[in-house]
């Protein structure tokens, strides 16, 4: 079996690297600008958050709304099926935290 064919190995590809766990944290409260996005992970830069709600909206994680008007008006939500790994997103986050060495 291809290491791909995993189904713990497509749920990393989705959920990880350095910002994507930031990202899916951010948007868990619901639906955000690009620059409440900036704020809420000052770490990131401009690019990468950029690439990276990108790339969660190619795997259909993130949904993208423009509203028209003067001023684009874009926002960022978590889709249904992005919601559905909040559970396991909370369960890291807590294994995480009971697990780290302070140093």
């Amino acid at each position: 079996m291809e290491p791909t064919a995993f189904p713990v190995n497509r749920a990393l590809s989705i959920i990880g690297g350095k910002w994507r766990p930031q990202v899916y944290c951010a948007l868990e409260s619901g639906p955000k600008r690009f620059s409440e996005l900036e704020r809420e992970i000052p770490e990131i830069t401009r690019k990468v958050l950029t690439d990276q709600l990108r790339e969660l909206e190619d795997l259909g994680m993130v949904k993208r709304t423009s509203y028209p008007g003067k001023v684009l008006h874009v926002e960022y939500a978590l889709t249904g099926e992005a919601l559905t790994l909040q559970p396991t997103m909370k369960s890291l986050c807590k294994w995480g935290e009971d697990n780290c060495e302070d140093t």
